[in-house]
């Protein structure tokens, strides 16, 4: 049984103290049944360490000029790593984080579901995201989800129902949470075949977690594996990940939460963000379709009014809002992130344990990424 999902459902509502919220991100694996994401028998990959050149690094944000101590004590930074041209340039740890300890992903997992999808494709398991959901996932037809493409659910343009306010407790994001904390198989599923539509697939983009629930139930009807055991043979023991990674799970021997549940160590997220970086290669081999990469971040869609958003990864401007450089992120609640600029050859991830879910960062992670992007480029 978990042992303590109420602190989860109090940490989504931000009604948990600094003490208690690291507790909790820390341990996350214990909150809910989960799912091993196997880093095989291989050997650990080291990540190469050069220099530090980020001493006198000026973030210019809110009209004032602030830096690297600034951001990661006033936005309650646990964990960052940057790399650059394959090196890491800075590595830190606060709070208590240790390297061999696991944090909570939080929607970071989003981008990790939908690299599935690719890798599904590239395995012959999917025809490509133009597919049907239904073709997959038959007990979705007559739902608002009839009529919808892989693409659309990826773009989060269903155009289905949903509200992802975390500290609503009448929101479909909290009820979904109530659902896990229930733990009955299938019931999430069964949630989401209820909602209705309320636009046409691709014309509205709504946020929400709970199409990657069904990204994750979309996986296991079309590969056979459940994620955990994908992610694993596609990824978590090909790269040299220092740990087993955990997934959260609907309920024991259920799916997992795809949209939130991956607890891992900082250096095996910034791992996987290193198989964004080129491209889906992992060792020679491309685990998604050529191009997978551009259309998943974004960099496709900027034309489009209806669209700032990728395969469940946000494109991130720079300083002067161009998208030139091509840079995206997986991110997620109380500041978890993998920034990824293929352009400057950069990878910054950071863990953190902010107040409240979402607008509690006192300097806008944008501001620092693009600060690292100048000071190193």
């Amino acid at each position: 049984m978990p042992s303590q999902p109420a602190n989860i459902v109090d940490a989504y509502a931000g009604k948990l103290f600094p003490n208690e919220q690291f507790a909790t991100f820390s341990a996350t694996e214990n909150s809910f049944p989960t799912r091993t994401v196997s880093r095989g028998d291989g050997d650990v990959r080291p990540l190469p360490h050069a220099a530090n050149p980020l001493a006198d690094l000026t973030i210019a944000t809110n009209d004032e000029n602030v830096d690297l101590i600034d951001y990661v004590s006033r936005n309650r930074v646990v964990g960052l790593t940057i790399v650059k041209d394959g090196d890491v340039i800075h590595e830190r740890y606060e709070s208590g984080l240790l390297p061999d300890m696991r944090w909570i992903s939080m929607s970071m997992a989003k981008s990790v579901a939908t690299t599935l999808i690719g890798a599904a494709i590239r395995d012959g398991y999917i025809g490509g995201v133009e597919d049907q959901l239904i073709e997959y996932l038959p007990a979705l037809r007559g739902s608002g989800y009839d009529g919808v493409s892989i693409r659309h659910l990826m773009q989060m343009a269903s155009g289905v129902e949903w509200d992802d306010t975390h500290t609503n407790p009448a929101s479909h994001r909290r009820h979904m949470l109530d659902l896990q904390v229930g733990g009955q198989g299938g019931a999430i599923m069964d949630y989401m075949a209820t909602l209705p539509r309320i636009a046409e697939p691709g014309t509205l983009w709504n946020y929400s977690t709970g199409e990657t629930h069904v990204v994750g139930a979309l996986v296991k009807a079309a590969t056979g594996k459940w994620l955990s055991d994908y992610l694993s043979q596609k990824i978590w023991s090909r790269v040299g990940m220092e740990a087993d990674a955990y997934w959260w799970l609907e309920a024991p021997d259920g799916l997992e939460v795809a949209g939130s549940g991956l607890c891992a160590t900082m250096r095996d997220y910034v791992r996987f963000g290193l198989v964004a970086l080129n491209g889906g290669m992992v060792d020679g081999d491309r685990i998604v379709p050529d191009g997978w990469f551009t259309d998943a971040s974004g960099a496709a869609d900027q034309g489009d009014a209806a669209f700032n958003y990728g395969y469940m990864w946000w494109p991130v401007p720079d300083q002067n809002g161009s998208f030139h450089d091509g840079a995206f992120s997986a991110r997620g609640i109380f500041g978890q992130y993998i920034y990824i600029n293929p352009a400057q050859n950069l990878l910054i991830t950071v863990l953190s344990s902010r107040a409240k879910p979402k607008f509690s960062e006192a300097i806008p992670d944008n501001d620092f990424f693009n600060a690292v992007v100048a000071a190193t480029g």
